[in-house]
């Protein structure tokens, strides 16, 4: 015989409660760990470990994948660092249309601050077809000469992350805030290692998951939280 399973409609806000109220009480217990070793609870003021956990829990429920409550690095007052610059405000520059599409914009306006993507412009396109480079690198190069504070959202392009290591190693320009979370196989885990041995103030996702849908879940995550 077929189980018959009861379907209750719900509005889209329920839902939304209803993943974070499943999501906290299956972390119930659960060790949050950040940098690999600093478990979130016992290291960081309280109010600073819950911008932390609202930034993790926001990731699992894009993804479903609580790997995140492990996986993710966040460099020295990083959240304290975001805010100001936020404060301050900056262009938010991302790496897909897909993480801009995903960044909540009316959050962003309430703080008069916008988010861009350069990467289908037609003028970046030739660029790097012509010096043979990736799009993502060009776009960060157009970033780079943006007179406001810039922080950079990258959820698909490694070689973004490895172009803003570059001009920090020659001294040209030093980025003040990078979100890094590309996801996939060549050079992903190489890409985020590289940031996160700079002195860049920096949220990360180690390893090989990340993708645009969780670099624009941890902006929103930061801003609903500021």
């Amino acid at each position: 015989m077929k189980r018959q399973t009861e379907t209750k409609s719900l509005t889209p806000v329920q839902i939304e409660e209803k993943s974070f109220e499943i999501i906290t009480s299956e972390l119930e217990g659960t060790d949050i760990v950040i940098n690999e070793t600093v478990s979130v609870r016992d290291i960081y003021p309280p109010a600073e470990s819950e911008r932390i956990l609202q930034v993790i829990k926001r990731c699992i429920h894009t993804t479903a994948d609580f790997d995140y409550a492990r996986t993710m690095w966040f460099s020295e007052s990083a959240i304290e660092k975001f805010d100001a610059l936020i404060d301050r405000g900056a262009v938010i520059v991302t790496d897909t249309n897909m993480a801009l599409a995903g960044i909540n914009k009316k959050a962003l306006s309430e703080h008069m601050c916008k988010a861009v993507c350069f990467m289908a412009d037609a003028d970046v396109a030739e660029e790097a077809a012509r010096r043979q480079v990736t799009r993502a690198h060009v776009s960060m190069e157009r970033a780079m000469l943006l007179t406001e504070p810039v922080i950079y959202v990258i959820g698909n392009a490694p070689t973004a992350l490895i172009k803003l290591r570059e001009v920090y190693e020659e001294g040209k320009y030093i980025p003040e805030f990078v979100i890094g979370v590309p996801v996939g196989f060549v050079n992903v885990e190489h890409a985020k290692e590289l940031i996160r041995q700079t002195n860049i103030p920096c949220i990360l996702n180690m390893g090989r998951k990340g993708g645009s849908n969780v670099a624009a879940a941890i902006v929103n995550a930061l801003l609903y939280n500021m």
